[in-house]
């Protein structure tokens, strides 16, 4: 059985309920050096389905599909190096696994072109404060003009390609997912497996200019706005949040389209998106409630296709395979 027939067995034994019999026949592939799948349980170890979430496990199992040469595992092993999926975290082993990798793969080659091209330090820190302006102060919101090259938008903008859904929620009532009621947007999550080191980086700079740690933050958001879509007036924080999302980021990722502006209607402040452009503001009062002024919208696309990246951060660090609102 060759590996995409074995995977699409395991797949199907999956479906039916049978995820024993499937473990077992990737499992002695991936012993036998099917490289495609170890790609397969290390990624089963990662989500924790069908087989318990073991990171360092995965690791291992990723390691050896890496040694064997598989393009995929590499880049995903350089994320989870970078994000300390598994490991500590370390940035300066996970630029060394990419320089390695893009010696063959052109994927590879461009992230460390485009990591290349920032000026970062040694651990991957903005060497600089990016500019910024004041738009307003109860909220604060802050302006920041180019925080990211047209190249690291576009970056952003192709990671989330093959993975944008209709925006979703799920329903209190019924407990299933419905198209979500306020958001009319395309969604994708850049989670800590597809966190390149660029996104890695950018992620970075996002904590930098919001004076919080990396791991306060949600994974990046990639929305994509079509004509009429549109996210009507909201609200970031979260009622009874046990870990409140005190601050958002906002990224314009592109131009040539028409409408699309955030507004922020308590305060009688709108801003016209311009690629590479970020906003920050705050969503809470001191006690971790929801500052009322807070309000904003994503006003609708008339014309062309928005595309944007939003970044939650929490008030507290949380580990990104559990989620913010999980306790330690």
């Amino acid at each position: 059985m060759n590996s995409e027939t074995l995977l699409i067995e395991a797949d199907r034994l999956v479906a039916a309920g049978q995820t024993g019999r499937a473990v077992s026949i990737v499992a002695t592939a991936a012993e036998q050096g099917d490289v495609d799948a170890l790609f397969r349980l290390a990624s089963w170890n990662l989500t924790g389905g069908p087989v318990p979430r073991d990171l360092r496990q995965a690791r291992e199992i990723l390691r050896r599909a890496v040694a064997i040469g598989h393009v995929d595992a590499a880049l995903l092993e350089i994320a989870l190096t970078a994000n300390g999926s598994g490991s500590p975290t370390s940035w300066h082993a996970a630029r060394t696994l990419l320089a390695v990798a893009a010696r063959s793969d052109p994927v590879a080659a461009q992230h460390m072109a485009l990591l290349d091209a920032m000026r970062l330090t040694a651990d991957g820190h903005p060497a600089a404060e990016p500019a910024s302006a004041r738009l307003a102060t109860q909220p604060e919101i802050r302006h920041f003009p180019a925080l990211l090259t047209r190249e690291e938008c576009a970056h952003l903008a192709n990671a989330a390609n093959d993975l944008l859904l209709p925006a979703g929620v799920v329903d209190p009532r019924t407990g299933r997912a419905i198209t979500h009621p306020v958001r009319t947007s395309d969604a994708a999550v850049i989670g800590p497996m597809r966190e390149s080191l660029v996104v890695r980086a950018i992620n970075q700079r996002l904590a930098t200019i919001t004076a919080t740690d990396i791991a306060q933050g949600e994974a990046l958001t990639i929305l994509r706005y079509r004509p009429g879509q549109q996210f009507r007036p909201h609200f970031d924080a979260i009622g009874n949040a046990r870990n409140q999302r005190t601050k958002t980021v906002l990224i314009y990722l592109n131009e040539g389209f028409a409408g699309g502006e955030t507004h922020f209607p308590k305060l009688g402040v709108t801003i016209r998106p311009k690629a590479g452009d970020a906003v920050s503001f705050t969503n809470t009062l001191a006690d971790d409630t929801t500052d009322p002024q807070s309000l904003h919208a994503g006003l609708p696309v008339v014309q062309g296709v928005k595309w944007l990246a939003t970044r939650w951060i929490r008030k507290r660090p949380f580990d990104a395979w559990t989620g913010p609102e999980t306790q330690a």
